[in-house]
């Protein structure tokens, strides 16, 4: 087989196509699917030296398999990192960063409209093993300075953050963490390694949900961490082998598959979000928008200045709150209402009910997940008629 160019130069899309593919065996095209539990040594010596991490070679499947191997070399790739580690889901992969990375004691400042799941994590399971968490608006870093504190180990953010759209610095964002030494998270999921690459703006650590625009078929859980520097990755990988929060070589061959085709289909989602973003602005049932590629967004330039692309994701606010926004969700005929993001369908959920149900209204408040907020992914379908399917609904309300 001939040999590649060297990816690190390449662009992004050849990325996407290439990365992760190495020696064939026979010839193909296509990663082989590696269903095998564990792996033989041709000799107890051999054996030996791969477990004491003499020799390279693989072991046991939890541990290492040439399949999810290609994909963690394609992801760390397409992010510039060091390495990758595949994790069966994206809270696998925030919950190992954090189980290796936060001692008893330690204090973690986290966006606060981030992802529910991961609030629910920091703020109740965690503090069980003595670690506290400060949620902030982070797009504010003035609100991150006043919530460091002398143990403060983890600035954990999510850019876009899930579901406001806030947009946070990353580079001024991790300048701040290191010079308090922190180590800087930076959960990729609504962006992906195509739009956003927050290592190259001074992020050590990034986690994703691959289950979203990365896979981009909604057929298949999956998480990603990349790390910086060989430094981070060492101290991850054994803990995530320890827990047993690792990927199967089906479930990383199907995403694989779907990284092929991410850059065709992120920007086309891309393209429609513009277009019904500026839409939904002009329609007289929606009493605000926030989506990064509208100039009126309050990070709009941030947004310009640190993605590629402004991304699938929109919230809205619709009129009659709560039940004007269960009204547009019930009679969307080409909107599905369900949760998840990034498929190559559209998607449209109410995050104060759903996603973010377990975070306190308090909380949900301040962080600006108001009950009124609409959530849609917007997916690859022609625009017009995704722009039909919520006109339609959207007069549906009564005020």
């Amino acid at each position: 087989m001939k040999s590649k160019p060297h990816l690190r130069q390449m662009h992004k899309a050849t990325k996407a196509i290439h990365a992760g593919i190495g020696d064939s065996v026979f010839g193909e095209v296509s990663v082989p699917i590696f269903q095998s539990s564990t792996f033989s040594f041709p000799s107890a010596e051999e054996g030996a030296a791969r477990f004491a991490a003499e020799k390279t070679g693989y072991i046991y499947t939890r541990m290492g398999n040439p399949t999810i191997n290609a994909l963690e070399k394609c992801i760390a790739a397409l992010e510039n990192g060091y390495a990758g580690m595949a994790t069966a889901s994206g809270m696998a992969a925030i919950t190992t960063v954090c189980l290796a990375l936060l001692d008893n004691g330690a204090h973690v400042v986290s966006t606060a409209s981030v992802y529910g799941p991961t609030h629910t994590v920091l703020e109740k399971e965690f503090s069980r093993f003595g670690v506290e968490a400060t949620f902030v608006d982070t797009s504010n870093l003035d609100n991150v300075k006043q919530a460091i504190r002398a143990n403060t180990r983890m600035a954990f953010i999510e850019t876009p953050a899930n579901p406001t759209m806030a947009v946070t610095d990353i580079h001024k964002a991790a300048e701040l963490a290191h010079l308090h030494d922190m180590i800087m998270v930076i959960d990729n999921t609504f962006a992906g390694p195509y739009l956003q690459r927050p290592l190259d703006l001074g992020a050590d650590v990034v986690v994703h949900s691959m289950t979203k625009s990365i896979n981009g078929h909604s057929d298949v859980l999956a998480g990603m961490i990349v790390t910086k520097n060989e430094k981070l990755y060492q101290r991850i990988k054994p803990v995530l082998n320890l827990f047993g929060g690792t990927m199967d070589p089906h479930q990383a061959w199907l995403v694989l598959r779907g990284v092929r085709t991410m850059p065709l289909r992120v920007e086309r989602s891309v393209e429609n979000a513009q277009k019904i973003a500026s839409f939904l602005m002009q329609h007289p049932k929606v009493r605000w928008v926030r989506y990064p590629g509208l100039p009126d967004h309050p990070q709009h330039t941030i947004a310009k200045k640190q993605m590629d692309g402004f991304g699938a994701m929109i919230c809205f606010g619709v009129k009659n709150g709560l039940e004007g926004g269960k009204t547009v969700m019930n009679n969307v005929r080409l909107f599905t209402l369900a949760v998840s993001l990034g498929g190559v369908e559209s998607l449209i959920e109410h995050p104060a009910s759903m996603t973010h149900a377990t975070v306190s209204r308090n909380e949900r408040a301040q962080a600006g997940i108001v009950d009124e907020l609409v959530r849609i992914s917007v997916g690859c379908e022609d625009f017009n008629d995704l722009r039909d399917d919520l006109d339609q609904a959207l007069k549906r309300i009564q005020r």
